[in-house]
Parts: C-alpha cells; structure tokens; sequence
C-alpha cells in the first residue's frame, strides 16, 4: 500500500522532514492508514495536526525493503502554537526570558516577519515529539488491525504502539549544513578554546549542552589540581606526611568547585530559558503494566499496578540481587589481593624487569574485570528496574541510577579504600590507583570512542554502496540520509558519559593526595573526552530528541555525596599518616577522636560553605523576582477589567454609557 510518493527531496518540498517515523514492515495497513489519519488530523478532532509523508525505498539485493518508514514535518503557524503548548521560554524585548505565546509572539526578540527562524531545529522536533507523544486514544477498543493491542480513552497512541512493537523507532533528522557548521567549531578544529555551548544547545538542546558544559568546567577546574598535583609528584613522591596539605587543599576544591557549578548551570539555563521552565505532567511510562484503573489526578482510564506488588519487587528482588552483586564484587577483589600477593612474592625471590613488570598485571586485569562487571551489571540493573514496573520514567531513572551508582561504587573503590585502611601500603595504593585510573580510561575510550567511529564508517560504506547500486546515478540525498541514519546507534541519553565523570570525580577527591597525578590524567582524559563525544554525537549516533533541563539533575546530588565522603575518606588518610601519628606517640585512641572531630568541623564548613554561596547569582535572582513581579501585576490587571466588565455590563443603561 503506498500512502505518499516521497522519492526524492523535490517530492517532499512542501515540507522540511524533521523527525522520521519507522513502523515494523508487516504492520497492518489498517493501522497505517488510522495512524497517518490521527497524525494529520485537526486538533480539535484528537489529531496532531502535523505534515507526514511516506519513504518509498527500492529493493534491497533482491528482498523487498521497509516500505512503513514515514517522515513528519510541520506548518510554521502549528509549531509556533506548539511552542506555546510546551511552555517554551524565549528572549522577551526587554532581555527578560518569558513563556512564549503566540498571540504576544511579535513581542519577543529575533521574531521577524512569520517568525521564519524564531524556533531552531531542535525545538520545532521537540514540538513534534510533544505532539506525537500526547495523541490520544479516544473511542477506540484496541488499534486497529491488532484486536489484542488494546486501546482506552485518554492512552497515548505511540507509546502503546512502541511497548507493543508496531512503531520501531522514532527519532530526529540531522540537518547536514546545520551539523557541518558545528561539526567544524566544535572538534574539527583542535584548540585551546571555550565549547560552543550555544551552538550545541541550539542543535541537541539543553539536556546534551549541559552536559558538555559539565564536562568542560570539570576540566577546568581540574586544572589548578593537576598543577600542584605535579610539583607533589616530581619532589614529594615517597615522603607521604606532605600530602595532607594536599588533602585539606582536596577538601576545599571538591566543596567549591560544585557550588560553583550551581551557579555556571543555572546561568546557563536562565539564558536557555529553562531555569524557570516548569516540568511537564509525567505520563505513565511506554513499558508501564498493570490492570485498567481510574486516574483521580487526570480524570482518565490507565493501567493501574499495586504498590504492595511493586515494593515487593523491589524489596524481595532487587534489594538481594544487589546485595549478591555487590558480594560478588568482594570475592573478586579477595582474588585480585591474592594474585597480587603472588606477584610480590615472585618478584621478591627474583627481582629483575620481568617481575617488575608482573607487578603491575594484577591491577590491571583487575581493571578489566571491573570495567566488565560494571557493564554487565548496567544491564541487568536496567531488566531489572524495567520489571520493577515504575509508573513514571522519573522513579524509573531514579531507580536505576541508584543501583548502578551503588555498584560501581563499591566496585571500583572497594579495593583502594581496603588497601588504604585495613593494609595501610602507600604505596600499592598508589600503584592501584594509577593502574586502575588509567586502564580504564583506555577502556573508556577504546568502547566509547574507537569501536563505534569504525562500526558506524563499516556500515556508512554499506548503506553508500547498496544505495548507489539500486539507484544508480539518480540524486536521491533524503532516501540516503534516512536509511543511513536508521541504521545509527540510538543515544540513550547521558547517563553513562555522566557516570564516567562521577568516578573520575571519585578518583579524585578520594585518593588524589596519595597519588597526586591523578588530575594531570583526567585532565586529559576529559580533553580527549569532549572531542570523541562531540565526533560521537554528529557522526555515530541517531539525533536526540531535544530536551529541556535547568541542572544536571540527580547527578548533582551524587557529586556533592561523593564529595561528603571525600571529606571523611581524606580526614582518615590524614590520620594515618606518620607525621600526624608521632603527635600521639602513646594515645591512638586521642589521634582517632581529635580526627574525627576535624572530621566533623570540615564537613561543617563544607556545608557553610555551601550555603553562603548561592546556588543562583544575583543578577539572574533580580530577573526571576521582576518576571514574577510582572507576571502578579498583569493578573491583577486583567482581574480589574474582568471585574469593570462585568460591573459595567450588569449595571443600569446609564452606567453602561458611563463605562463606554
């Protein structure tokens, strides 16, 4: 059944396809026609009131090719109206950053004309994705062609096809002048510079440019770190009573350095026009089960699942499961110990550059194994908190991440904090901590950077080969970019590259004073990092969906809880040093309590500190209170005209005259 004639770009020039919409190859044409329908259809109707078209694909080596693959776009009028609807915020005249409307919308900065480039590519896909996502169901049984599919009034029409595999994928197009622009001021280019936040921000959205943010200001604040780092290094590097200089200066960076970053994130957002952006009602998740119930919040029909039945999941299932993971992580870091044990005792009975070499093969097939375990547990951590069954992505994700922070936790700092406080070896502490830091940042790079870049050219070549083969030497740029960029890896989101930068934070503020070159490393790390993610994004991955974020979310909290046990962690390292030991030559039990005391007038301070720097600067403080200042007083305007109006209308024919 063919439902468009799209072959090439001029066939589909009465609209610029944003986002590509990819349907399972057998789906029922009943289902095709009664989705294109709601898709097409008028709001007031239940439709979304969007432009889609149809993807006809040539044979591919003799097998007939997906012909359900559907490209959306949209009027400038509907996405103007939609960007009402999701509450975005754009620069207002007076430099404010307010709630667009469309009625004010020649009221806002850069809108000119019909509003030709007032919203970038990202958001116009947002819009469609908020529209795509909040089709509804309305008289509907079950969808149509798929008895069994069922359907009630008010569920969301795509993520009842996606949970049920009809809708394969949906997902952004690259715009290819859009990307070559940023392709070349953001990594093709190999300078010492600041990142094109903006620029990033404007093609992937505020979730991704917050992240890069992240990343750069983390590497920058490193800095100063890595260059004391250096000099402890090169003149201190066996005389371990110094680093507790270099511990108190640890505690303060890691205790600034994130309340500094409150600060960068939310002027950031506010210029974004998020910082003020209110979060949306969360829709049950697309893989949410459960019987059909009364919503009493929205007023519609929705799965409904015990809460009883869900904290047992967790409780009897997931808490265990955790549990047994996390004893497997000792056993094997019990067996790491013994194989070092076995390498010391070689090299001791023969000393000479093979076993010096041995030395170090413990820690780092140790490395390897944890970069193993961490990948292994991440997905059955995910099986197992989508069986959890969580209503809302929100709990999902926060579920999820706590499992995998846990774990990797534990994980990959078990071993330092058992050689540090019940071995008390300095140096194979050290050792360790080098091993372990840069083996896995070779790992990281290698999986993260190397192996998708020379997967994804392998299948670039593939789809350019089969496509010019089939077609010959017709121009057809659409047809390729869609089927080269279904074939893409999808980004699942910053999840992992946040991860990453929480241990390498961890590393850091941990144990950094025993081995002082442990910023130099992550330094450049993450200098290679922001090239490798930035390739990443343009090259291997499908576009993102843009998304509207004010901060880093739940990682802020985890930064600042690895930073609270840094404190505790570099407090104990500083009292098992010699120096402060030969104060309490006959007293350890005094050494411990005085210890713990500066323990607590740190963690103190730390929280003081915390609190005396604002979390938003002053400025953008001055601009929320006057928003809000103005948004009271135009209520309060629009009360007294209301209230005129109806005096002036319900009054005498005299009074009526009076009010005209």
């Amino acid at each position: 059944m063919q439902l468009g004639l799209s072959v090439s770009d001029s066939d589909v020039s009465s609209f610029t396809p944003l986002v590509v919409l990819e349907l399972a190859d057998d789906t029922k044409a009943e289902a095709i026609t009664w989705l294109l329908n709601r898709i097409r259809g008028k709001q007031q109707n239940g439709g979304a009131e969007l432009l889609v078209d149809q993807l006809l694909f040539p044979a591919q080596d003799g097998q007939k090719s997906n012909q359900n693959v559907f490209v959306v776009g949209s009027t400038l009028q509907r996405l103007l109206k939609g960007a009402e609807d999701v509450g975005l915020f754009k620069e207002f005249q007076d430099g404010t950053m307010r709630g667009f409307t469309y009625a004010n919308r020649e009221s806002f900065k850069d809108f000119y004309g019909d509003g030709e480039g007032f919203l970038s590519d990202a958001e116009c896909q947002y819009i469609i994705k908020h529209e795509l996502d909040t089709l509804r169901a309305k008289n509907e049984e079950h969808v149509p062609g798929y008895p069994k599919v069922k359907l009630y009034p008010g569920k969301s029409v795509v993520r009842r096809l996606q949970s049920k595999g009809v809708l394969v994928q949906y997902f952004p197009l690259h715009n290819k002048e859009d990307l070559k622009r940023l392709s070349f001021s953001w990594y093709k280019k190999i300078k010492l510079s600041f990142q094109p936040l903006d620029d990033i921000r404007h093609y992937f959205g505020e979730g991704l440019a917050l992240y890069f943010g992240f990343l750069e200001y983390f590497t920058f604040a490193l800095v100063p770190m890595a260059f004391i780092g250096i000099p402890y290094y090169l003149f201190d590097w066996e005389d371990y009573d110094k680093y507790v200089l270099f511990a108190v200066f640890n505690l303060v960076w890691s205790t600034v350095f994130l309340e500094v970053w409150k600060r960068c994130s939310a002027t950031l957002a506010y210029g974004w026009g998020t910082l003020s952006h209110k979060k949306a009602f969360e829709e049950p998740r697309a893989g949410f089960h459960g019987a059909l119930g009364f919503n009493p919040i929205t007023g519609r029909e929705e799965p409904v699942y015990p809460s009883s039945k869900y904290h047992l999941r967790i409780y009897l299932v997931s808490v265990p499961f955790v549990l047994l993971c996390l004893y497997l992580s000792f056993y094997v870091m019990m067996v790491y110990f013994d194989m070092e044990n076995w390498a010391i005792s070689i090299y001791n009975e023969n000393p000479n550059l093979a076993t010096g070499i041995l030395l170090f093969v413990p820690s780092i097939i140790y490395a390897v194994v944890i970069e193993i375990m961490n990948l292994l547990y991440r997905y059955a951590a995910e099986f197992l908190t989508n069986w959890e069954n969580h209503r809302l992505e929100s709990s999902f994700q926060n579920h999820l991440v706590l499992k995998v922070l846990v774990f990797n936790f534990v994980n990959c700092f078990a071993s330092l904090f058992y050689i540090a406080f019940v071995m008390q070896d300095m140096v194979l502490l050290r050792q360790s901590l080098a091993t372990l830091l840069i083996t896995s940042q070779i790992l990281n790079q290698v999986m993260e950077a190397f192996l998708p870049y020379w997967l994804q050219r392998r299948r670039n070549k593939k789809v350019h080969k089969r496509m010019r083969r089939m077609m010959g030497d017709k121009e057809l740029p659409l047809l390729e970019q869609v089927q080269l960029e279904t074939e893409m890896n999808t980004y699942l989101g910053t999840f992992d590259d946040y991860l990453e930068q929480f241990l390498l934070f961890g590393y850091v503020s941990l144990f950094s004073c025993v081995y002082p070159l442990a910023a130099v490393l992550v330094v450049l790390n993450n200098i290679t990092e922001v090239y490798s993610d930035a390739f990443k994004m343009c090259h291997v991955f499908k576009r993102p969906f843009s998304e509207p974020a004010a901060n880093i979310g739940v990682w802020q909290l985890a930064f600042e809880t690895m930073s609270i046990i840094s404190v505790v962690t570099n407090c104990a390292l500083i009292g098992l040093s010699s120096q402060v030991k030969a104060y309490f030559p006959e007293s350890e039990t005094q050494m411990i309590l005085i210890v713990v005391a500066i323990e607590h007038v740190l963690l103190a301070f730390k929280f003081i500190l915390a609190f005396v720097i604002p979390d938003v600067p002053k400025h953008i403080q001055v601009k929320l209170a006057k928003l809000e200042f103005d948004s009271l007083e135009a209520l309060k305007k629009r009360r007294r005209a209301l209230g005129r109006l109806v005096r002036c209308y319900g009054s005498s024919d005299m009074a009526q005259l009076d009010c005209e």
